[in-house]
Order: C-alpha cells, then sequence, then structure tokens
C-alpha cells in the first residue's frame, strides 16, 4: 500500500498547465504554501499532447510527458515527496497517434492495423438492431464512426468521440501498448494508476460491452501486471450503486460518485436520510470526491440504466430537484455549460463547480467539505476546489466545451489570493484534521432528519462531525488522551490543530 492509500490520507487533483503551469511548479505548490496538506496527487494527463481534444484524455503517445509540461525525471521528483497517480487510459488513444494514423494510410497492411476495434471485430457476422440497441454507451447514438482505413471504408469503434478511437484490448497489439504504457508511467515514478474509462474497454457480441464479466477479466489481469510494477490500481467507473458496490468487491480502489450528489441533496433540502442511507451501506475501499474534472455526475444515484432499471439512491424527482438546484444556485451557469448547449453530450453529469453549485455560499461549502473529509475511503480534493473556485464563465464562452466552466488556469497571483481567503484557509485546516489518529480507526452513523453525526474512534482517540444539514452548521470535536478540543464554526476548524 502506498502511502496516498493509507486510512488518513488526503490527495489532489490537478491539471499541471492549470495549478502551477508544469509539474515542476505543481511540486513547488505542494512543498511550498500546500506543505503538509496532502499525502499525494493525481496529476492529470500530462502526455503528449496534454491540450488535445479532450484535455490529454486522447494522448498522441501515452507514454511521454508533453515537453511543455517537464519531463519524466520532474514527475520523478515529485513522487520523491508525494504518491503521484497518473491516468492509465485504456480504452482508446488519439486518432492523430502515429499508430492510428499508419492504419489510416495502409489498412490491413499496417503492423498496427489489430491494435483498433471496428464494428466487424467484435460482429463478424454483423449484428442487429437488438444487438446494436444493446450496446452502453455514456452519449447519445450508437459508438461507430465511418472512416477510410487504407482505402476502405470501415466503422471504426469510438466509444466517446470520433477524436479518440478505441484501442483491441485483447489483441497482441493492444496488449503490447498498454504494457509499454505501464512500463513508462511506472517507471516514471508512478505509483497508483487510475484506469480511466476501463468499464467501456471489453467489447463482446451479445452483450452490453460494459463492466461485463469479460471486462472484470480484463481488471484482473491489469492489476496484477500493475501490482508486478508494485503499483495500485483505481477503477473508475460511474454506474448505479448496486453495481459500484459489486464492483468495489473486485477491485483495489473505486471512486464514490455518489456522496457528492447526495451531500447536494441533503444541504439544498436537509434532509439526510438518503446520505445516512449510503454512508451505512457504501464500500470503504473508496476514494471520496465532491468535485472532479468531470461534471457532478448524477447517473449514480438515479435508477439503474441497465439491466432491471432498480431504483436509485434517489427517487427521478428528487434527482430532477437536485439538476435544478445546481442551476438555481449556479445563477444559471451550469444549464449554459451542460448538454447540447456546451458540446457535453454526457447523459449523467452537470458542469458546474461544487463552490458554484452551492451558491458560493461559504458554510454550506465547508460543511460539504467537513461531511467529505469524515467520510472514510481516501479524500480526494479537486484542484479548482481546494481553492473554492467559481465558475470560469470567461473561459467557457472562449471554448465552448461545457467541462472547462470548471478547469480554471490559475496564475500564481490567483492561488495566493485564494489562499489568503478565510473559506480555503479553513478547507486547508479541515484536510490537516484529516491526519489525527481517530481517522485510523472506525467511523460510525448516526442522526435523523437533518442531523448527520459522524464519528470516528481509535483506542482513546476520536473525532466527531455533528451537522444540522438545514443551517449548514457543524461542531467539531476532536479528544486524545491528552485532552479534547471542539469548535462551532466550521470557519475556527483550524484552532483545532495542534
Amino acid at each position: 500500500m502506498t502511502r496516498a492509500s493509507s486510512p488518513t490520507a488526503v490527495q489532489l487533483i490537478a491539471y499541471a498547465d492549470r495549478l502551477g503551469g508544469s509539474i515542476p511548479g505543481l511540486a513547488r505548490l505542494l512543498r511550498g504554501p500546500l506543505a503538509g496538506v496532502v499525502d499525494g496527487v493525481h496529476v492529470l494527463p500530462f502526455f503528449t499532447p496534454f491540450d488535445g481534444a479532450d484535455a490529454g484524455f486522447d494522448p498522441v503517445d501515452h507514454a511521454a510527458v508533453d515537453p511543455r509540461l517537464g519531463t519524466w525525471d520532474d514527475v520523478r521528483d515529485l513522487a520523491s515527496t508525494h504518491t503521484v497517480m497518473a491516468d492509465l487510459i485504456v480504452n482508446h488513444v488519439s486518432a492523430d497517434s502515429a499508430e492510428f494514423r499508419d492504419v489510416v494510410a495502409r489498412g490491413d497492411a499496417s503492423p498496427y492495423a489489430g491494435m483498433f476495434l471496428t464494428m466487424s471485430d467484435v460482429y463478424p457476422d454483423g449484428a442487429d438492431e437488438h444487438e446494436l440497441v444493446g450496446i452502453y454507451r455514456p452519449r447519445p447514438g450508437l459508438p461507430f464512426t465511418p472512416m477510410t482505413l487504407g482505402g476502405a471504408k470501415r466503422l471504426v469503434w469510438t466509444t466517446f468521440t470520433p477524436q479518440q478511437i478505441d484501442v483491441n484490448v485483447d489483441s497482441p497489439a493492444g496488449r503490447e501498448h498498454l504494457d509499454h504504457v505501464l512500463d513508462a508511467l511506472v517507471g516514471g515514478g508512478v505509483r497508483m494508476l487510475r484506469l480511466d474509462a476501463v468499464g467501456y474497454a471489453v467489447k463482446h457480441a451479445g452483450t452490453s460491452s460494459f463492466m461485463t464479466e469479460h471486462t472484470f477479466a480484463f481488471i484482473d489481469r491489469l492489476t496484477a501486471q500493475a501490482r508486478e510494477r508494485g503499483a495500485d490500481v483505481l477503477v473508475e467507473i460511474h454506474a448505479h450503486y448496486r453495481r459500484q458496490i459489486a464492483v468495489a468487491e473486485r477491485v483495489d480502489l473505486v471512486y464514490d460518485f455518489a456522496l457528492p450528489p447526495l451531500v447536494l441533496h441533503a444541504l439544498y433540502t436537509g434532509d439526510g436520510d438518503a446520505l445516512r442511507h449510503w454512508l451505512e451501506i457504501r464500500p470503504a475501499n473508496a476514494v471520496t470526491v465532491l468535485d472532479t474534472h468531470d461534471g457532478i455526475g448524477v447517473i449514480d444515484v438515479g435508477a439503474d440504466q441497465m439491466g432491471d432499471h432498480a431504483p436509485g439512491l434517489l427517487e427521478p424527482d428528487q434527482v430532477d430537484a437536485l439538476v435544478e438546484g445546481i442551476h438555481t444556485r449556479s445563477g444559471d451557469e451550469s444549464r449554459r455549460a451542460s448538454g447540447w448547449a456546451a458540446s457535453n453530450l454526457d447523459i449523467y453529469q452537470v458542469n458546474c463547480t461544487y463552490y458554484s453549485a452551492l451558491g458560493c455560499d461559504d458554510d454550506a461549502y465547508l460543511l460539504a467539505r467537513a461531511i467529505q473529509v469524515f467520510t472514510p475511503g481516501i479524500a480526494q480534493v479537486y484542484y479548482v476546489g481546494l481553492l473554492a473556485g467559481a465558475n470560469d464563465m470567461e473561459l467557457l464562452d472562449r471554448t465552448g466545451v461545457g467541462r472547462d466552466i470548471n478547469r480554471h488556469h490559475y496564475t500564481d497571483e490567483e492561488v495566493s489570493a485564494a489562499l489568503d481567503r478565510p473559506v480555503v484557509a479553513a478547507q486547508l485546516a479541515l484536510l490537516r484534521l484529516r491526519s489525527h489518529r481517530a481517522f485510523t480507526g472506525a467511523c460510525s452513523v448516526a442522526g435523523e432528519g437533518s442531523r448527520l453525526v459522524l464519528t470516528w474512534r481509535a483506542g482513546e482517540h476520536s473525532a466527531e462531525l455533528d451537522a444540522d444539514l438545514s443551517e449548514h452548521t457543524a461542531r467539531v470535536r476532536v479528544s486524545a488522551p491528552e485532552g479534547h478540543r471542539s469548535c462551532d464554526r466550521l470557519l475556527d476548524v483550524g484552532t483545532l490543530l495542534g
């Protein structure tokens, strides 16, 4: 287990170009004004190029650090003080990659022809309507793009966009590609691997091609390869909560994507029932988040989109109210950044910073972060959320890409100004509080109505969050053999630190 996989761990997730400007710049921040706040950092795609069609998630060369951000030596230097996580983008590479361009030029004569998936690879005898509509995809339409490969028209498998070409992970060329990337990442100092979009990576006729038994077998194989190299694995899956619990039983780590919308629902309505229920049944081997580089998910709390359409953690009308609540509190900024209006066709996300989703209310925001800090798992904080950032409407207007509303480019001056804000200082104190020995023990959940009580105990050490979800207030108490401390305002939580 890496240092940032420990029970008290806190991680940052950030784009190096948008926080610090480069990998060395990010390291200076973590060792300077953010020293002691986080144990690890998930550096979002820093591969060549980091600024492609999908902010680095469409790598041309997945094994190379973009020289505008640094080198592998810089990554190894960062890893000398912080556990580094990076994305293993298993499902696809860029249409501009040298390998795919060679296939476009030479077709089956290319040595990389088997590396990329076409419809006929999965359906050699063709597919009927029933099979095609049974393919699960996070966006409307079928996952195929007509392309000319070596002079022949083909249907290339493109789960996400035509710029992201799906890899045939079962082919010798596909396996060689992933082995090469694994070696590059771990050799570069990466000790935690996030399997990006792995749920879609394995396609088989007669299935949904999403999180099937074939997918689990692939995850098992990839996890074993990562462990042999000394790395831990985090599986990224957006799915119904029952499926997430089942996935967690079979992998090292999963994201708790249900927590962010449930916290918003509780703070919007003052009703903590759904949140308390989830806190009682959720998997403990989770990375907790409020905000990420993607939007605020709703599929994770809604009814199952597959199978028997089982009820979700929230009723359909509650999900609708949640989405409208985000739009209302953000002054309709999130509405402009989501769906067809902003070239964002994901069916399960609302684009908005978490701070804006709470109406830029410091008390509500600190309570949300406190709930995350007191929830079992590895607490991971997005860089915009760390600095309590509001929606970047200027960037959204400039790019027209919905997710850019939550992907601000911070200058050094903006970072310094943000760190001087009381809400940010209190949030950093909450994250430092996670190192208290109580968090090495067990957590209990209590309360009813608008009251939520999360209590950690490890021997004579304890830490308790007693929150009023309706009033957005909380008392925090910590105790140890040498005494106890408490505060009644989350803005004052720094007084609890020894």
